[in-house]
């Protein structure tokens, strides 16, 4: 399903393929209802257009990895509409805290120690339509939607499956953060700018 600003669109639960619907709390609702049956969903964000399915879904988010062409091994992000839906996922540090506390709803993607073991990356973005889907549907494991090597999807016909500024990703899980993409917050912005050298 693709979501313009304006529209959402499903896939992966109808042999009639991609189907529009509009934000309205009826399409809202659809929308949510095609998630938890095992639907992959496009929707605009804050940077890019994402491609998600229910996080606690696993065929619904192997179907992400099959429609993007991503492979399998290659991490999602789990994404939600408030602070409280990461618990029972990551372990949220004072560090980790107050970076959520700066930059979130925004383009920033955090990559946090993952409850059960491993790392997860996290973020709430900064959309009226993301939250609003989020909010109804509950957290999902998205990417951005475009087939894998290729842009991200910056309007509905691109995410129907050029090039747009993606979240900037910073890994937390080390004594020091550490920024793994620059996206939208430059390093600069989030970590502050280099130390000078002596000398």
């Amino acid at each position: 399903m693709v979501l313009r600003p304006d529209e959402l669109r499903a896939s992966g639960v109808s042999s009639r393929g991609p189907r529009f619907l509009k934000p309205t709390k009826a399409g809202l609702n659809r929308a949510a209802q095609l998630v938890r049956s095992g639907g992959v969903i496009a929707f605009p964000t804050d940077t890019v257009f994402g491609l998600g399915a229910a996080a606690d879904d696993e065929i619904a988010t192997r179907r992400v990895f099959h429609i993007k062409g991503r492979p399998v091994g290659l991490p999602l992000i789990l994404m939600v509409a408030e602070e409280s839906q990461l618990e029972g996922w990551v372990h949220v540090d004072s560090r980790s805290e107050a970076m959520m506390r700066r930059w979130w709803p925004g383009p920033l993607t955090l990559i946090l120690h993952a409850k059960g073991g491993g790392t997860l990356g996290v973020r709430i973005p900064k959309h009226r339509v993301a939250l609003d889907l989020l909010k109804a549907a509950g957290p999902l494991m998205t990417t951005s939607a475009n087939l894998h090597g290729r842009d991200p999807a910056m309007t509905a016909g691109e995410a129907d499956l050029p090039g747009g500024l993606v979240s900037t990703v910073v890994d937390l899980t080390g004594p020091e953060p550490h920024v793994l993409r620059e996206g939208a917050i430059t390093t600069p912005e989030l970590l502050g700018p280099p130390p000078l050298r002596s000398g």
